[in-house]
């Protein structure tokens, strides 16, 4: 699977989404109309039998996976490169972090322009990645008012065109669409260190909200993207990175 795939052109990422509000009660009097609807949806209840507690109360666990409700606290990217002296790979890890998304968007899409555009040579991986990462990434850039890098500009493309999104869920599915395999499951199976042994996602928007803790949410969503790394490589039949083979930098282009 993807032998010939060089791994310096891959741009691994993963997002942390918490809800756009603290609470139901912080949205507007329209928003707070539309989650009513978005929560009959999600528990699948009619008019009638949907109660408003019932609505508050699935907002804080349920809002920040919908980019309508949500936003982006943290894009964690990792970089694979060569070692000059031995051509070992290395994976360096960046987290663009802040309570202002549009600031965090547009670094992350600046790093996306100047070094990952070009779709015919450079990829992007992540776990469920063309289901949540992506869309979820395009849809708060498009609320944001901001254009999308050719990399991302992907509303409408066919298959084909979108070859250069690698998922490692897609990838694990062999064509098998009943089930969701999720990243924890997979590192367990191939004997790669867990990335959830601090909070899980469940608990990103009351560190966010509550605890006021980026560097947390932060170091959980690189986590998370070295699980990947890990994961592409053991689907290759590569060595899997070592901890002096890890490295978390301010530039990971550098």
């Amino acid at each position: 699977m993807f032998e010939k795939l060089d791994l310096t052109n891959v741009l691994f990422l993963d997002i942390e989404t918490v809800s756009n509000t603290p609470d139901y009660e912080s949205l507007s009097e329209t928003m707070q109309g539309m989650w009513k609807i978005k929560s009959r949806q999600i528990l699948r209840k009619k008019a009638e039998e949907m109660t408003e507690e019932e609505s508050i109360e699935l907002f804080p666990e349920r809002a920040g996976i919908f980019a309508e409700f949500g936003k982006i606290v943290c894009i964690s990217v990792g970089i694979v490169v060569r070692k000059p002296e031995t051509q070992e790979l290395i994976v360096r890890l960046k987290s663009f972090a802040s309570d202002d998304e549009k600031k965090l968007l547009q670094d992350f899409a600046g790093l996306v322009e100047q070094y990952y555009n070009n779709t015919s040579r450079h990829y992007m991986c992540g776990h469920n990645l063309r289901e949540f990462d992506v869309p979820y990434i395009c849809r708060r850039m498009a609320i944001n008012r901001m254009a999308l890098p050719a990399a991302l500009d992907i509303s409408g493309k066919k298959p084909w065109e979108t070859k250069h999104l690698l998922d490692t869920l897609e990838m694990w599915k062999f064509g098998d669409f009943k089930n969701y395999t999720s990243l924890k499951l997979l590192c367990a199976v191939f004997g790669i260190p867990s990335p959830k042994d601090d909070i899980d996602g469940s608990e990103v928007g009351g560190v966010y909200w509550k605890e006021k803790d980026l560097d947390r949410i932060a170091r959980y969503c690189e986590k998370d993207v070295l699980a990947v790394v890990q994961l592409l490589l053991s689907y290759m039949r590569l060595p899997l990175l070592t901890d002096d083979e890890i490295v978390i930098v301010d530039d990971p282009a550098n």
